[in-house]
């Protein structure tokens, strides 16, 4: 599959071929689903906790006697049903991660990558190079070539003027071809390559 390479000016330069395996698959959804799921399960930090009964710091002596008040039997004013007691069954401190085989992330990735290709949303371009690092120029640039939230994947290192510029961008992203992942893909309408994340890309699943 042939796409056409442009510059970060707008103009044509040249053309690329991109690899069916990685390009030309047909996205399925499921398998796209099962990896973002798991790329949101592993970022949870699950910090979270509450208080059980035997932590609470209140008096353990019977409320009042266990027969003739006509009221329920209690023993502590640390259970779960009493204002101030603790919580039950209360969340604790754990990962949420759960394991994906590596084939199936790797799967994942080239349907993501399918899919902006099969809706026309992958731009390739020579490269992203800037001469100053200054985020209204970088602004109006992806406004003239009509890009709103985009994803901008580089080679083994971002360029550091793009880097800069684009901090303030809201719905701006920049990556090195290690941090490409499917949940950055799809979270933005339009992803654009460098011809050095293409090669990486292609050298990566070779």
């Amino acid at each position: 599959m042939d796409i056409t390479v442009k510059t970060f000016d707008g103009a044509d330069a040249g053309s690329l071929t991109l690899s069916d395996e990685i390009f030309g698959l047909e996205p399925r959804a499921d398998i796209l689903h099962r990896m973002v799921t798991w790329q949101l399960a592993r970022r949870q930090a699950g910090t979270h906790r509450t208080k059980g009964r035997s932590e609470i710091n209140r008096t353990s002596k019977k409320l009042y006697k266990q027969k003739g008040t006509g009221n329920a039997r209690h023993g502590a004013a640390s259970a779960p049903q009493f204002r101030g007691g603790g919580r039950a069954f209360g969340p604790v401190v754990r990962s949420h991660a759960f394991d994906l085989p590596k084939k199936v992330r790797a799967l994942a990735l080239k349907h993501a990558l399918s899919s902006k290709f099969k809706s026309s949303q992958i731009i390739v371009m020579d490269n992203v190079a800037l001469d100053d690092p200054k985020t209204k120029a970088l602004k109006e640039r992806f406004e003239k070539l009509g890009i709103g939230s985009v994803l901008v994947v580089d080679g083994a290192e971002v360029e550091t003027n793009l880097a800069l510029a684009a901090r303030n961008l809201a719905f701006v992203d920049v990556l090195p071809i290690q941090g490409i992942n499917v949940y950055d893909i799809l979270r933005r309408d339009t992803l654009v390559l460098t011809r050095a994340a293409v090669d990486a890309l292609e050298a990566r699943f070779k």
